[in-house]
């Protein structure tokens, strides 16, 4: 007789042939607990049973449960079963029916057997041929194959029985199964931990990431990569850095190394380039001018080149060079470089690309490495550098992430970013909301977990960020040594005169808001009449259609003139002399220009007699870092000129006589100022006779001074060098952009090359390996005098105390300053900062850098310490509010990026910590997780002693977390939404949706927080649910929060029958809401009690 599984069911015809005490034999290749438990009653009368497992799965069975006994929860049609969540139940019944009815043996070869037979000895024998013992083969759900299902009557199944015996019996062939399928099943019925639940849910989000950090998948070790020193210098958490970043650099073109200060991003990139250059490809760095020299070393044939052997062969060229179309960049002829050649560009500090401003004229810097190295040629890999990648702005990602993607909007579809832009530009609009909002609410996790999840995605891909922390938690630090303890800052407030003669900086800052600075801004003296014709010559269309008008760039200019003012002041009354007696020089210049032209050119004007007044460079006056991209806008096309009879002169006279006349008076006061008279040096050198005396670390006698201003650190180094010597007897040296000095002498008494590199040696020995440069040198340079151009890129770890001399604009410049001796593996226990600050109070401080300027000056505030300075600020007070938490934690404490009020760093901003937390499982229990069954969960508690849990108790109502997988790839989101198909939704027992699934990432850092300390099962709230769920055999309360989980994700808003749910007699599901639900399989979830 044919059995079709539709009129009749092979269920329903064992149902009726079973007898008490018969016996049964069966021969499958597919075994469901479902199947067991639709046939339970029946099955436990009978006397005995031979379960026979044949691994002959049959058309469209595949699983990805690799067992020999197939998946016990059932096949892809068995959803709505497993959707009952008692699957704990049934298994546990049917365990106990095994051990109690059952013998059981396996096939050893795949394929050797290829029937399924299920024969029942009783009163007669009959038997099924061709039912495997699951829903499809039984008729309890729809089948993806067409198997021939006949009813066999006695006496020819006899025959079946007699091939089955034959095939039980088999010596060799087949073996004893029962403990082992009773070990399977133990997955199912023990309680699990939470930590658990938590790794099968990690795994099943990114276990096509799972491969990434597992090097034979990664680097091929037969290029002798291994072997290189480079590989060898490194610690544990850096090969993995540079595992991922290659990666990274093959399965996506591109990455961005973005672990914080002080982890050595520098060597982890020297690691990548040996692995592409053993490969013969040709290999370009691209680096701040400042830095040229650190990279330039590895290359050469030097004693400092501590990877000699290695014979690293990249080529070096500046930032700027970007900008050059001819000449020479060290040994480069920029003229007839080949610039489509590269296989690899490393781009060195790559936030200052993060900016992409039109030239009026020709390409842009950002333009040139687009179009002429990454697009042109052949295909070119990008590996890029920065502590920061993503400042205040989210969206400065797009122009680094472009260079990847060769500006290929749609470059990431499969991975399901439809629109690059699209999700930075989302982001970025979560950003400026979050920004508005009142600075107690303003916290990093409020902005986390609003942002798209797509963001995270992206970021995801294209970086590695790890941090201090981070590196703490995962690595340990047996092998590297441990960071220094940071003691608490030493906050100096000094006064400027000790004849207290000059006036306070309150007034001297009054005095500077006076200045018109006309000199800056011809174009605000232009006649109306003439207005329209130099703004077609100056004004500059940019992106979007909107035009950056020369007179706003004047404004700015005068701003960033007056702020640069008040820095000097604050930096040192030398600094502010030079530049007040340069600008007075620039006016009284200007001056004189303009009685020349109204004595003798304006009474004889023509076309050919006439004069243009150019408007001074700011180069003269500035010593901010020049490559600063902020500066960027005040530096492209030409200098403004204007025809002195275009402008109304006797205005900008009358303007520029009275900022002569403040400028005479300042510059009057100042010069009386001299070193001896100069409170804030004698202040320093109390300091630095303090910490002489009372070293924090053994003898260590090391000091680092930074200032922002080159012709300060030049001051300090020309009164300290001889002090030092002669009041200690130690060497001091000066490092700034433009010189580098020192009072070192060789062991012959003569004077040593001051270059950078040397300096740095001298003065770091231990972290500089200088034994192996210079052997015969025994004394050392104590007293380093720097400006920002070593503030990154350098590991001066044998220094333990740095002082600021002036406070930076930008906090995170200080915490970069800092990152020079706080790093990993320093010799140094503890380690100490000295920060100078003007004596006021921190609020008349503020107010005063507000006023200076005009408005506010918006910091970049997570990132690279450039300020940004055309940025108009609308909520002023905000921001006020703002730069006061950050200074007042900058008195209070040392910080990492990643802590600094208010900010952002990226380290928050990736699945980092995640996919570190799986990779670390994996090493020892990947077999568990990929023989992981579905639908596993884990009951936790709210009022657990766990303090972990205690942060987050706020947060937590009694319901459950879901992990879910769309099966169908038919659900509708929004193409931010990056996990798909998984989701994951929080809905509590009063059926609200606590955090819906495009809040996955915050979900996520929950059920770590949850499981974290959770090694074993928690009895009490297993107890807990297993007493509410009558041992999990009713489990509709759970049921039906996955109902609105679901309908979450669907977007359904169906009334919701709570209250015939929690009557007795259960509650209906609709068709159409059954039929929802049955499209999701439940991965894993966690009770919430």
């Amino acid at each position: 007789m044919l059995i079709d599984n539709t009129t009749t069911k092979v269920a329903d015809l064992l149902a009726e042939s079973f007898e008490k005490d018969d016996k049964l034999s069966i021969m499958t290749g597919l075994f469901s607990i479902y199947a067991f438990d639709a046939l339970q009653d029946e099955l436990s009368n009978l006397d005995s049973v031979r379960l026979l497992f044949s691994q002959f799965k049959g058309f469209g069975n595949h699983s990805e449960i690799n067992s020999p006994f197939g998946p016990l929860l059932g096949g892809e049609y068995e959803t709505r079963f497993r959707n009952q969540l008692n699957q704990k139940a049934i298994a546990r019944e049917f365990a106990q029916w095994v051990e109690d009815k059952t013998s059981v043996k396996l096939v050893s070869l795949v394929g050797a057997v290829g029937r399924h037979i299920i024969a029942s000895e009783g009163e007669e024998l009959t038997a099924i041929d061709g039912a495997q013992f699951n829903g499809a083969g039984l008729g309890l759900s729809e089948s993806a194959s067409f198997d021939m299902i006949t009813k066999v009557p006695a006496p020819q199944s006899q025959d079946l029985l007699s091939y089955f015996n034959m095939v039980w019996n088999a010596k060799g062939q087949v073996k004893e199964a029962k403990k082992e399928l009773l070990s399977q099943l133990d997955m199912l019925t023990k309680d699990q931990p939470a930590s658990f639940i938590y790794f099968v849910t990690l795994y099943n989000l990114f276990k096509d990431f799972i491969g990434e950090l597992q090097e034979e998948n990664i680097i091929n070790t037969r290029t002798g990569f291994k072997d290189t020193i480079v590989w060898n210098k490194l610690y544990k958490f850096q090969r993995d850095g540079v595992l991922g970043a290659i990666d990274k650099l093959s399965k996506y073109n591109g990455c961005i190394i973005a672990d914080s200060v002080g982890l050595g991003k520098t060597f982890e990139a020297l690691a990548v380039i040996k692995y592409f250059e053993l490969r013969n490809d040709k290999v370009l760095v691209l680096c701040p001018k400042k830095l040229r020299d650190n990279w330039l070393v590895y290359t050469q044939n030097d004693k400092r080149n501590l990877l000699a052997d290695d014979r690293f062969n990249y080529d070096v060229l500046n930032h700027t060079d970007m900008s050059r179309f001819k000449g020479h960049s060290g040994a480069i002829n920029l003229e007839t470089i080949n610039w489509g050649n590269y296989d690899l560009v490393v781009i060195d500090e790559s936030h200052n690309f993060r900016n992409n401003n039109p030239k009026k004229d020709g390409k842009n810097r950002y333009q040139r490495l687009l179009d002429d190295i990454i697009k042109a040629g052949v295909k070119t890999k990008v590996l890029m550098l920065s502590a920061t990648p993503v400042n205040n702005r989210l969206n400065d990602m797009k122009n680094q992430v472009a260079f990847i993607t060769e500006a290929n909007d749609s470059a990431l579809a499969e991975h399901g970013i439809n629109s690059i832009e699209g999700t930075l530009r989302t982001a970025q609009q979560h950003f400026n909301a979050w920004s508005k909002r009142p600075t107690d609410e303003r916290t990093s996790q409020e902005l986390l977990d609003t942002i798209n999840f797509d963001y995270f995605k992206l970021l995801d891909i294209y970086t590695i960020a790890r941090s201090r922390k981070h590196i703490e938690k995962y690595y340990g630090t047996e092998d590297v040594g441990k960071f220094p303890t940071r003691l608490l800052p030493k906050n100096v407030k000094s006064d400027i005169d000790l004849q207290k003669e000059f006036p306070p900086l309150k007034d001297v800052n009054d005095t500077i808001r006076r200045l018109t600075l006309a000199c800056y801004s011809p174009m605000q003296y232009v006649m109306p009449n003439k207005i329209a014709e130099y703004a077609r010559r100056y004004d500059q269309k940019i992106k979007g259609g909107s035009t950056f008008k020369q007179v706003d760039r004047e404004a700015s200019l005068v701003h960033l003139m007056r702020i640069n003012l008040l820095k000097r002041m604050e930096s040192s009354i030398f600094s502010f002399k030079l530049t007040s007696e340069k600008l007075l020089a620039q006016v009284e210049m200007i001056l004189r220009q303009i009685e020349h032209f109204s004595q003798n050119i304006a009474p004889n004007l023509s076309a050919g007699l006439t004069d243009e007044f150019v408007a001074p460079p700011i180069e003269e006056i500035h010593d901010f870092e020049m490559e600063s991209p902020e500066l960027a806008p005040f530096m492209v096309g030409k200098k403004t000129k204007v025809r002195l009879q275009d402008m109304d002169l006797i205005r900008y006279a009358q303007d520029l006589d009275a900022d002569c006349a403040f400028l005479r008076e300042i510059v009057r006061e100042a010069r009386q100022v001299s070193a001896v008279r100069d409170a804030k040096l004698q202040a320093l050198k109390e300091t630095i006779i303090n910490k002489v005396q009372n070293p924090i670390n053994g003898t260590n006698k090391k000091v680092i001074i930074f200032s922002a201003f080159a012709d300060t650190a030049e001051y300090l180094y020309n009164d300290l060098a001889s002090w030092a010597q002669n009041q200690f007897g130690i060497k001091t040296a000066l490092i700034t952009g433009q010189r580098t000095d020192t009072t070192l002498l060789d062991p012959a008494g003569k004077r040593v090359k001051a270059d950078l590199n040397s300096m740095l040696t001298h003065f770091s020995p231990t972290s500089k390996e200088r034994e192996k440069v210079f052997p015969e040198f025994s004394q050392e340079i104590d007293i380093l005098i720097a400006t920002d151009c070593i503030s990154e890129g350098q590991n001066l770890q044998d220094c333990d105390y740095l002082v600021n001399y002036d406070i930076h604009w930008n906090p995170v410049r200080i915490i970069q300053r800092f990152g020079r001796i706080d790093r990993l593996g320093s010799i140094n226990t503890q380690i100490q900062l000295v920060n100078f600050w003007p004596n006021m109070e921190l609020d008349e401080y503020i107010n005063l850098e507000a006023r200076v300027s005009g408005r506010m000056v918006l910091l970049d505030i997570s990132a690279t310490g450039e300020e940004n300075v055309i940025e108009q600020n609308s909520s002023e007070m905000n921001d006020l509010d703002y730069r006061r938490k950050q200074l007042e934690q900058l008195q209070d404490q040392v910080v990492d990026l990643e802590e600094i009020s208010g900010g952002v760093s990226i380290t928050d901003l990736t699945l980092n910590d995640f996919r570190m937390d799986l990779s670390d499982y994996l090493k020892e229990h990947l077999e568990l997780l990929e023989s992981a069954p579905t639908g596993l969960f884990a009951p936790v508690r709210i009022d657990s002693s766990n303090a972990e849990l205690v942060a987050i108790a706020n947060e937590l109502e009694p319901g459950v977390i879901f992990c879910l997988k769309d099966k169908t790839g038919s659900v509708q989101v929004d193409e931010s939404y990056a996990l798909a198909p998984y989701y994951l939704v929080y809905v509590s027992e009063d059926e609200e949706v606590v955090y819906s699934f495009t809040q996955a990432k915050h979900i996520l850092d929950l059920i770590k927080k949850l499981a974290s300390g959770s090694k074993e099962p928690d009895a009490a709230a297993y107890a807990a649910v297993e007493r509410e769920t009558r041992s999990y055999t009713n489990m509709d309360d759970q049921v039906h929060l996955l109902r609105i989980a679901v309908e979450d994700i669907a977007g359904k808003s169906e009334e919701k029958g709570a209250a015939s749910l929690f009557n007795p007699g259960g509650t209906t599901l609709t068709g159409n809401s059954s039929q929802q639900i049955n499209d999701f399989e439940v991965v894993s979830y966690l009770v919430v009690v």
